[in-house]
């Protein structure tokens, strides 16, 4: 997870409207892939490490600071989506989404594809990253 950390810290005020985020896919041991949002918010952490990991993905787990995007306003698949499909079998996430319009819905998309999730990982950490993007007179959530 630091290592996700550390991609999203590189990223802060590079990423637009987005946060910026870090994804680390581990397959026995070995990180195979890894990524962050990109330069005005696109691409997505997940989807630059799914391209760099490739089939390695299945039965890996994913090291990611937020929550994954349970939905695209561009209609494309989201995170969340990609993840399960992608057979990846754990997903370990630092901060839930703090924006009261996506959150819990990535977490719910990987539960229902009976994808293993911790939730709260280095969250102290990685919450500063993210701090901007909770709503007004919302506490950030501690999990």
């Amino acid at each position: 997870m630091r290592r996700a950390i550390a991609l999203a810290r590189a990223q802060v005020g590079k990423t637009g409207d987005n946060p910026a985020v870090g994804c680390v896919i581990v397959q026995g041991g070995a990180v195979v892939g890894e990524g962050a949002t990109g330069e005005g918010g696109r691409p997505h952490a997940e989807e630059v490490a799914f391209d760099r990991a490739g089939a390695a993905a299945r039965g890996a787990t994913a090291y990611v600071t937020l929550e994954p995007c349970g939905e695209r306003t561009s209609g494309a698949a989201s995170c969340g989506e990609r993840l399960a499909r992608a057979g990846v079998a754990r997903v370990v996430i630092a901060c839930a989404d703090p924006s009261l319009k996506a959150a819990s819905r990535g977490v719910a998309r990987l539960a229902a594809a009976g994808v293993r999730i911790d939730l709260g990982v280095l969250a102290a950490e990685a919450q500063g990253l993210y701090a901007r993007y909770a709503p007004a007179g919302v506490a950030q959530p501690r999990r």
